[in-house]
């Protein structure tokens, strides 16, 4: 990016383009009130802490924010990272520890996967949603099950799909185990008060552990991690990603606090989005692309077996003022390739429209029969 303009506009080499590759899923990173609160904390705080938050680096605006946060979900433990990477990293790596299981899906986020790596528990994975293969995983561990803790994302970002949590949730008191969701890319799109997929499906009194980032919705950067159980404040006493970092700038801090009042109270902001979700997986879907998922999201993943026709549509894409993300294997499950559209509250009806003009565009031109 040479120059940025507003939440979904850019210039690269040149030429203005739509952004429809970030994950600024509300726009609000351009929002004038969260603007205001960071310029206010940089001239009352100055631009960093310079130290971690146990240290000289725990400001009252830090704690201020993990309280709405877990007032929010009305759980009483709330831990805020430096980044979402890190709240991963941090949380996993302390929740289980020696002589303890963690069962992650096997397409999880890099984060998770190193949250393992850190941990001294044994790690098992999953087939991906499939909790069947995770009951079977659970059920080979006969008592040890309840020291497992089970790690899943609630949407997962590379093709768009949900995680099959009512399920998972069964099978978890079942066979009394512990559950982490994290929900960095659902946290302010779904929901009544924008909290994730937990809340939207009434599952937030089965969920143990909630991960969730700054980074998406709420338009800056840093995580949290919230816990269901008061002991969950004893994180901040283990968890080496807290306790080795800087913590976030007061204008981060100050400007997220802005940003998840506007998810708390976004509704309008919600709608926008899948009203443009909704159009934008009917247009593609009719138009014949492959998609990694039917059920609509803020993600759109569309699929290709080889990597010279996702890298063909990205750069059509890109031709035509339009910039998404390409991913390719090793960074892909199952060895796929394929383009990522992500959407924002912040796009018109104009940019979706254009949008779909150019995916026409390409299908016509490499695909005419498709297309007809």
């Amino acid at each position: 990016m040479d120059v940025i303009h507003s939440a979904t506009s850019a210039t690269i080499d040149g030429r203005l383009v739509i952004l429809a590759g970030t994950n600024n899923y509300l726009g609000l990173t351009y929002d004038a009130e969260c603007r205001a609160a960071a310029i206010a904390a940089i001239e009352t705080m100055g631009t960093g802490t310079t130290g971690s938050r146990m240290a000289s680096g725990n400001y009252a605006g830090h704690r201020a924010l993990e309280q709405e946060l877990a007032s929010a979900f009305g759980w009483p433990s709330c831990i805020v990272f430096s980044t979402g990477y890190q709240a991963n990293l941090g949380a996993v790596s302390a929740l289980a520890g020696e002589g303890d299981f963690l069962l992650i899906d096997a397409d999880s986020h890099a984060c998770i996967h190193d949250g393992c790596r850190l941990s001294n528990a044994t790690t098992i994975r999953f087939r991906h949603n499939d909790p069947e293969n995770l009951e079977r995983r659970l059920a080979r561990l006969g008592e040890d099950a309840s020291r497992a803790l089970i790690v899943v994302e609630s949407l997962y970002s590379t093709l768009g799909d949900r995680a099959p949590l009512r399920e998972i949730v069964e099978i978890k008191r079942r066979y009394g185990a512990w559950l982490l969701v994290d929900e960095a890319h659902s946290f302010g799109v779904f929901g009544q008060n924008g909290l994730g997929l937990c809340e939207s499906l009434g599952l937030l009194d089965e969920v143990d552990f909630i991960v969730g980032t700054f980074s998406k919705s709420l338009g800056g950067v840093g995580g949290f991690c919230l816990g269901r159980h008061a002991e969950a404040e004893m994180l901040r006493m283990v968890s080496r990603p807290y306790i080795f970092t800087a913590s976030p700038p007061p204008s981060v801090i100050a400007a997220t606090h802005q940003a998840l009042r506007r998810v708390l109270q976004g509704q309008d902001l919600r709608n926008r989005l899948w009203r443009h979700a909704d159009h934008l997986y009917s247009e593609v879907a009719r138009l014949g692309y492959r998609l990694g998922t039917t059920t609509p999201a803020p993600v759109a993943a569309l699929v290709f077996d080889s990597r010279e026709e996702a890298q063909a549509l990205w750069q059509s894409l890109l031709d035509a003022g339009i910039y998404t993300n390409l991913m390719i294997p090793p960074a892909t499950p199952a060895g796929v390739s394929l383009v990522r559209i992500s959407l924002s509250a912040a796009h018109s009806d104009e940019d979706i429209s254009h949008v779909v003009a150019a995916l026409a565009a390409h299908m016509r031109r490499t695909r005419p029969l498709a297309a007809a």
